[in-house]
């Protein structure tokens, strides 16, 4: 058999075989294996995407931090829906993923706030993020006011920042074939007839290139 018609296999739950392709890059050396597009949109519907770090699994789905008060945020507080994209040109291999968006608990994002190197905490609390600002000098101000106010001691959680979660419930694993006949298994939360998600039971399917 060749490789073009090798099929490719996947674990019966899509978090595990996520976690599978996640390990092969980090095994691969991958530049930054963690790094993701985040698509979210306006209530009206209007797209908008960027690149944000993947920081671990939580309550079931694909967590990262940013300020509360920043687009990306002011977007899932009025449409709590997303999509992710990880792809690791190495591997040939992207995931895509949708899902509804909830806040991490405030514990979750203490601890993972104190885990950052200290000048990210201050550069948390020194940074309105996505507002317009008149000049970088603003910013710098605006640190060695944070640096002044918490010294060397402990830096606080500031209370409008903090994490999310994308809950998935549809993910595709995508793996680069010759002559563009890709391979696509397709993941699907299943659903009860009146649509409301059904436990955590997934069909698998696969698709064409």
């Amino acid at each position: 058999m060749t490789q073009i018609d090798q099929p490719l296999q996947l674990p019966p739950h899509p978090l595990d075989a996520f976690q599978l392709w996640f390990d092969d890059a980090v095994r691969a050396r991958v530049p930054d294996p963690t790094i993701m597009t985040l698509a979210t949109a306006t209530a009206q519907g209007r797209p908008d995407a960027r690149i944000v770090l993947f920081k671990g699994m939580s309550d079931g789905g694909f967590s990262f931090y940013t300020n509360y008060s920043s687009r990306k945020a002011r977007e899932l507080e009025a449409n709590p829906f997303a999509a992710l994209v990880f792809h690791w040109q190495e591997l040939k291999r992207q995931v895509r993923i949708e899902g509804t968006v909830i806040r991490v608990s405030a514990g979750e994002s203490d601890a993972y706030f104190q885990s950052r190197p200290r000048g990210s905490q201050i550069g948390a609390w020194a940074s309105p993020q996505s507002e317009v600002i008149s000049d970088r000098e603003i910013l710098i101000r605006r640190v060695e006011e944070a640096q002044s106010r918490f010294g060397e001691g402990l830096v606080p959680r500031p209370e409008f920042w903090g994490g999310y979660v994308v809950q998935p419930e549809r993910i595709e694993f995508w793996e680069e074939r010759p002559s563009r006949l890709h391979e696509r298994i397709v993941y699907q939360k299943t659903v009860e007839r009146n649509g409301t998600p059904q436990g955590m039971g997934w069909s698998q399917s696969r698709l064409a290139p």
